[in-house]
């Protein structure tokens, strides 16, 4: 994870719809196919189902279905703001969710304008030297946002220093590259890129029409969905079909391997329907884009 000892998959496995869309007995199964995979970040947060998706990650835990020791826990901190306080509480309910005693990387919240920052950064250090974070990163901060933490933190010399940025990175958004990629590579923060697949977009699977069965379908994740799909999107699509035809693989595969081996990606954070389909994903790892099509898709989706 960037210049960190912290050591995780390049395939995440993102539990947003856990406890809502993925029943527990479907998280089970997806989180037994990801660890027999050799997969071993598990990203969650208490906005995801009000907390139902850590909960559901927590009972698997509690029952046994997989180790503790085997997963690298990424949770994000709570959205109520970044004080000391808050952060604190926010982090004993995850924990608490989740029955674990410590999370292996603790992402904290948007940047608060009315706390100030070492106010946040104290947190984390608490949470350290309590033993109940071994790493900490931001969620979805802009360059300089990174750039004043990472220089800040460094700069007071005993503050715990962020190893990770998440951020929606994908083909069919690259935001990202403006500012955010170049600012967590220069300060050493290894970025998890969330919807990697364009939010399924790029899957191919809506090229036609919505399926009945895809997140696309289901009301409470439409407008998330509907978001990623427009004239631009379809040519992206168009050309990620084309790829995989031509490579003899799935557009899943394609899009997927685009986003991890970008510089700077510490890994791609998948969610899926079922445990299949997370199999699908995992089974990309294999899957290499020579240049001249890695080069025609950067192309094609410049923003």
């Amino acid at each position: 994870m960037g210049g960190s000892g912290l050591q995780v998959s390049r395939v995440g496995l993102g539990t947003m719809t856990w406890g809502a869309d993925t029943d527990a007995d479907a998280a089970g199964e997806q989180l037994l196919a990801f660890v027999e995979a050799g997969g071993t970040l598990v990203e969650t947060a208490d906005v995801y189902g009000d907390g139902a998706a850590q909960s559901v990650l927590g009972d698997h835990l509690a029952a046994g279905l997989v180790a503790r020791e085997d997963l690298v826990v990424a949770a994000r901190g709570t959205p109520e703001g970044s004080a000391r306080g808050s952060l604190l509480h926010g982090l004993d309910a995850t924990l608490g969710r989740l029955r674990t005693d410590h999370l292996d990387l603790w992402q904290l919240p948007g940047w608060d304008a009315h706390v100030p920052l070492e106010e946040t950064l104290s947190a984390v250090q608490v949470a350290v030297l309590a033993g109940k974070v071994r790493y900490a990163g931001l969620v979805a901060p802009s360059g300089w946002q990174l750039a004043t933490v990472a220089e800040r933190a460094r700069g007071v010399g005993n503050l715990v220093l962020p190893v990770a940025a998440q951020a929606e990175y994908s083909l069919l958004h690259r935001a990202a590259e403006r500012e955010l990629l170049p600012a967590a590579r220069f300060h050493g923060l290894g970025l998890l890129a969330w919807a990697p697949l364009g939010r399924g977009v790029l899957t191919g699977k809506y090229t036609d029409g919505t399926p009945a069965d895809s997140r696309g379908s289901s009301p409470a994740l439409a407008p998330y969905v509907e978001a990623r799909r427009n004239e631009r999107s379809a040519r992206i699509v168009q050309s990620v079909l084309t790829a995989a035809d031509g490579l003899g693989t799935s557009p899943l595969a394609v899009a997927l391997a685009w986003v991890r081996d970008r510089p700077g990606v510490a890994a791609a954070v998948v969610g899926a329907r079922d445990a299949a389909q997370l199999t699908a994903s995992l089974a990309t790892e294999t899957v290499l884009l020579p240049p001249e099509i890695r080069a025609a898709l950067d192309d094609v989706s410049a923003p």
